[in-house]
C-alpha cells in the first residue's frame, strides 16, 4: 500500500503527535499494520458519514484517528490525524 501525506496531515502530525514519543512510536506501528493489511481488525477502520462521507478513518489509540481518502486500489492519501474532536 502506497501512502501519500497531505500537507495538512504533516502539519497536524508535527503539532499533535511528534511531541509525544510514545504516541509517535504507536502511530508508526499502526501505520505499518495499515500498510501490510488495511483490513486488519485492530485498526477499527470505518467509512465516515455526513460531510466526510467519501473518506475513511482508522484508530491509532482509543481517541487518536487518521482520516484518509482512497486514491486507488493500492494508494491512499492521509488527510488528518488527531483526536476524535480534532479530525471530525
Amino acid at each position: 500500500m502506497l501512502i501519500k501525506y497531505h500537507n495538512l496531515f504533516k502539519k497536524a502530525y508535527k503539532k499533535r503527535i511528534i511531541m509525544n514519543p510514545v504516541l509517535d512510536k504507536k502511530t508508526e506501528e499502526i501505520i505499518t499494520i495499515f500498510k501490510n493489511n488495511h483490513r486488519d481488525p485492530i485498526l477499527r477502520d470505518h467509512l465516515l458519514k455526513g460531510k466526510k462521507q467519501d473518506l475513511r478513518a482508522f484508530s491509532i489509540t482509543g481517541d487518536i484517528r487518521i482520516v484518509y481518502k482512497i486514491i486507488s486500489k493500492n494508494e491512499v492519501l492521509f488527510l488528518d490525524i488527531g483526536s476524535h474532536n480534532q479530525v471530525y
